[in-house]
């Protein structure tokens, strides 16, 4: 069990490093730098600013000290909102992290139901409704359907009423925080109404369901006490990727309905060639989800040994 914790941790090590790595050198790639012409008329500022933030020395030497500090816990200071990244991070994950527990708890609980639905009433309406619900929420960006909700759920539904129910932008009260919620989940629902739906098939063609409606027992009671616990396994399996995904992955959602979030000071850092604030957001989310994944990994040598057999023979 040590030695198959250790690979796990030294993997995650490894992964983390080359985030650092990668995603300096693209950093580096892009035209320009923080102090362009356009912004420092002056080139004698320009020189300046290059050389107080380090952007004057070579690359090699930069990155030298970019993972020094990292390994330090010092992401730098934002050159454009002059405020350390890590202040940055601390104030504004706390608004990512709810919109992604909301998005994840809306997905896991509707994409379950959807998924036992379309499997009871395989060939129903049921099933065509729920799977047609899946295959646009695996198709259709959540930007998309993002905007769509603030059209019709916002403006349109204004416009009807003359009540607005649905704020367009803004994280202030529930009502407001519905929709990003729904819009950021909607990918994650639509992928787990489809493995629900395929492994409440298969247990419903096992042989102790077939016992047990020879028995005499309620579809009801069937469903809730012999299928769901066994067909929800699957799932279980995927919650730790998927929720590490989805906390991940609210940039376009946060700007779109004006979230203080870590997507609006991701999306504004590209747009301002902010080095450090581009290193430092990628690295935390980077660095979350790989954690995410090395607790997952954990987990499973714990629930199941014969994963950590495998990993000895490797």
């Amino acid at each position: 069990m040590l030695k198959y914790v250790l690979k796990r941790i030294l993997s995650a090590l490894v992964t983390i490093f080359f985030i650092i790595t990668i995603t300096f050198f693209l950093m580096k790639a892009i035209p320009g730098n923080p102090f362009a012409a356009e912004k420092m008329p002056n080139p004698e500022i320009e020189a300046a600013m290059m050389a107080k933030y380090g952007l004057d020395k070579p690359v090699w030497q930069q990155f030298i000290m970019y993972v020094g500090n990292v390994f330090q816990g010092d992401l730098g200071v934002s050159t454009q909102y002059k405020r350390p990244v890590v202040d940055i991070i601390a104030e504004s994950f706390p608004y990512s992290f709810e919109l992604g527990i909301r998005a994840l708890i809306f997905a896991a609980v509707m994409g379950v139901l959807l998924g036992i639905v379309a499997a009871v009433k395989r060939g129903t309406a049921w099933d065509t409704g729920s799977m047609l619900i899946a295959m646009v929420g695996v198709s259709v960006p959540s930007f998309i359907v993002g905007a769509l909700l603030q059209y019709f759920f916002s403006v349109k539904l204004f416009q009807w009423t003359g009540m607005r129910l649905f704020p367009v932008t803004g994280w202030t009260t529930e009502m407001s925080k519905l929709l990003p919620a729904f819009a950021l989940s909607f990918g994650t629902l639509a992928s787990i109404s489809r493995l629900m739906r395929s492994s409440t098939l298969d247990v419903l063609s096992s042989d102790y369901v077939k016992t047990a409606k020879a028995k005499g027992l309620s579809q009801a009671k069937i469903i809730w006490r012999h299928v769901v616990r066994n067909a929800i396994m699957p799932i279980v399996t995927v919650l730790g990727p998927q929720a590490a995904a989805i906390l991940t992955g609210a940039f376009v959602v946060e700007k779109i309905f004006g979230i203080p979030g870590m997507g609006r000071f991701f999306v504004n850092s590209i747009n301002s060639r902010d080095y450090t604030l581009i290193a430092g957001t990628t690295l935390f989310y980077g660095a979350f989800l790989v954690l995410a994944n090395l607790v997952v990994d954990l987990l499973y040598g714990v629930i199941d040994p014969r994963i950590r057999l495998s990993g000895r023979k490797e």
